[in-house]
């Protein structure tokens, strides 16, 4: 197998256990009596585990190159992944989310930055189609999810099973990744230490992404609680609003490279993000569950391509080293992704659920706006591309 598909299977591996969690939030919701706003603080652990390891995630990512930290960090993600089913209460719900999400960002900055370094290398595109498989990953543990909570299958005893399942062979592909020799050089002229304001460009491109990845965080949080509180769906019914979402996102990041070969960065960019805001609409005015589900597939287009255009847009973007500009990418992207859950516990807190998930329409609205701020990065990617195909 090229090493191309080997990265491709680390795409699709590492979420598997992330999307499983996912559809049995609402069982843990229950098994500790969390009103929606508790869960919200709850949820807090994760980007407080996040944003702490951002903050060195970059000098990781530089020490280490991608490949080993990708050989560390995803064994202790998937342990990690089993802790939330051993809380007991709110604050171990906290700390077990936290433990989670400083694991996530660090692995997911390595497989970004490896994904780069195929691209500058070999002179391929390969970043959508890596996070379509990503989103498949996530979609295959969503479906594990809802499967096992109809089954009503113990959560904790399903992580350990996943963890049993994928983490040699995802091992086994990583070490097949050869792409960091290049990692330190391009990591030379980061001695300076402490904090460096980051470049106009970069700044923007984070904004950009800080919508679409909100509202992947707010769809993986809520979606289910949503099913389930305004159309009265069972547990394992709620749980496919996820695989229709993770679907829709998965087959648009597959055609990604090819959509961006011929429509411009900007306008592909900025039409998707409107297709989302349209499918809250449709998730908002929904009769019945199945238009609620056709609502959350076209939301699921619309982010899609939001955060792989823009990993490429920041590896180019000036700054210290790619690592540290995809370090500084993620650490907002991911804030996006895991704020919006929390802003929505608590609007749903004092409204409704239905209420609360509206809460992503103005940020997915200035993602947009910004959709501009890919182009100088990506056409550049773009343009070597087209020289040698």
């Amino acid at each position: 197998m090229s090493m191309r598909n080997w990265l491709f299977f680390v795409f699709f591996s590492q979420p598997v256990a992330l999307g499983a969690w996912l559809p049995r939030i609402p069982e843990v919701q229950e098994k500790l009596a969390l009103s929606p706003a508790e869960l919200a603080i709850a949820l807090i652990g994760a980007p407080i585990g996040t944003l702490s390891s951002l903050l060195v995630a970059g000098r990781i990512g530089d020490w280490l190159g991608a490949q080993k930290t990708m050989l560390i960090f995803y064994p202790l993600f998937f342990l990690a992944m089993t802790l939330p089913f051993l809380a007991n209460s709110q604050l171990t719900l906290m700390l077990s989310l936290a433990v989670m999400g400083s694991t996530l960002s660090i692995l997911e900055l390595g497989m970004n930055v490896s994904a780069d370094l195929y691209e500058k290398q070999r002179k391929k595109l390969v970043m959508s189609r890596a996070h379509g498989l990503w989103s498949f990953g996530l979609m295959t543990g969503t479906i594990v999810g809802s499967a096992s909570a109809a089954l009503r299958l113990d959560p904790f005893l399903m992580e350990v099973a996943i963890f049993a399942v994928l983490i040699l062979p995802s091992l086994y592909a990583v070490k097949q990744v050869n792409l960091d020799q290049p990692a330190p050089a391009a990591a030379g002229n980061t001695g300076k230490m402490g904090f460096t304001m980051p470049h106009i460009l970069l700044l923007g491109i984070c904004l950009f992404t800080f919508g679409t990845t909100l509202t992947e965080g707010a769809v993986a949080d809520w979606a289910a609680i949503f099913m389930r509180d305004i159309h009265g769906a069972s547990h394992g019914f709620a749980g496919l609003s996820l695989t229709f979402f993770t679907m829709s996102v998965a087959l648009t990041r597959l055609t990604g490279d090819k959509l961006r070969e011929h429509f411009s960065t900007t306008d592909l960019a900025r039409t998707l993000a409107i297709i989302g805001v349209l499918g809250l609409g449709v998730i908002y005015i929904a009769p019945n569950a199945i238009i609620a589900m056709l609502g959350f597939a076209m939301l699921g287009s619309g982010v899609a391509l939001g955060f792989p255009l823009a990993v490429t847009a920041a590896a180019n973007a000036p700054g210290k080293s790619s690592a540290s500009n995809v370090a500084v990418l993620s650490f907002l992207a991911l804030t996006g992704f895991l704020v919006g859950p929390i802003s929505i516990g608590f609007v749903a807190e004092v409204t409704n659920i239905k209420i609360g998930l509206m809460v992503i329409t103005p940020m997915l609205a200035v993602s947009a706006v910004l959709a501009s701020t890919l182009k100088p990065s990506s056409s550049h990617t773009e343009t070597s591309e087209s020289q040698t195909t």
